[in-house]
């Protein structure tokens, strides 16, 4: 047990650093169109995860008598499937669509990172009182989006801004779906269910809102399958095994280390020239983000 318990922050790294050099696979291949690339991408990640399903099932029921051996649970695998795969569908393809205009791959993950401000700050409309920690924390990331995206002396957002702060919302919106799920569906159908569901929502509208041109989705293979297979698939894994033997608040710290591990990548990379503004920016956001995730006292934070 002491060795899980050594591994589990490692396990969360390692995902925070697929997930921030997925940022880049993204922008690498945002020219084949939205859905495209997420469609493909996102059915990818779910059907690597059926032998995983298989093989956790038979493990399960290797050891137990016959009559005792579980069955699989289909209605609960669609179910949550479908309720959370929706809104995946829609916040990774307002996340996705942000890349087709001229913005860098860090500034989308440190924007993308205000969910973790978002879902403390929704909690409100489910009676659930954010502490005062939570509070300073939103602030810091408002001040910190102010330098990513407002240029001084001009206070207008660009699209891709836009695009991925509402991405940000519908992430927050997708964290409190999975809470909900979490609790009646097993970790590996329930992340597979919604990738398939989000999968096929995104393939449907990529035949009737765009033109996928197989040569370029063939030389789109490299981000596709990268973002498919290792940012949904062995990302998702390694946070479930990371979660399960590290506390939750520094779990949660660990893997906002994704957008971190974006501007590095996105620097590398891509060269991206963030400019000393929107790395204070980040920063400031990054400092709020670690803000609400430390726990205060021994309060819970409950319905009013």
């Amino acid at each position: 047990m002491k060795k899980e318990k050594a591994v589990g922050p490692l396990y969360c790294v390692l995902a925070a650093l697929i997930w921030g050099l997925s940022f880049v696979a993204q922008k690498t291949g945002a020219h084949i169109g939205t859905f495209t690339f997420n469609g493909i991408r996102t059915v990818i990640g779910g059907l690597v995860l059926i032998p995983v399903l298989v093989i956790s099932q038979i493990k399960k029921n290797k050891n137990l008598p016959a009559g005792e051996k579980t069955k699989f649970d289909y209605k609960g695998m669609f179910r949550g499937g479908l309720v959370c795969g929706t809104v995946l569908f829609v916040a990774s393809n307002l996340q996705q669509h942000a890349f087709t205009y001229e913005i860098e791959a860090g500034k989308v993950a440190f924007i993308t990172a205000l969910y973790m401000m978002l879902v403390p700050l929704f909690g409100l409309f489910l009676k659930k009182r954010p502490s005062p920690n939570v509070w300073a924390g939103i602030v810091l990331g408002v001040i910190g989006l102010y330098f990513i995206c407002v240029k001084k002396g001009d206070f207008a957002l660009g699209k891709g801004e836009i695009f991925s702060l509402l991405c940000a919302a519908a992430f927050a919106v997708h964290i409190i779906v999975i809470d909900k799920y979490c609790m009646e569906v097993e970790s590996v159908p329930l992340a597979c269910g919604q990738f398939l569901v989000a999968g096929i929502f995104s393939v449907i509208c990529m035949f009737i809102f765009e033109e996928p041109s197989l040569p370029d989705i063939v030389d789109s293979a490299i981000p596709i399958l990268y973002a498919g297979i290792g940012s949904s698939a062995i990302a998702f894994t390694l946070q479930i095994f990371g979660q399960k033997y590290t506390q939750p608040a520094v779990a949660a710290l660990l893997m906002c280390l994704e957008s971190v591990f974006a501007v590095i990548f996105g620097w590398l990379i891509l060269h991206d020239d963030m400019g000393v503004r929107v790395l204070v920016g980040c920063g400031i956001m990054f400092a709020g983000v670690i803000l609400t995730q430390i726990p205060v006292g021994n309060k819970k934070q409950g319905a009013d």
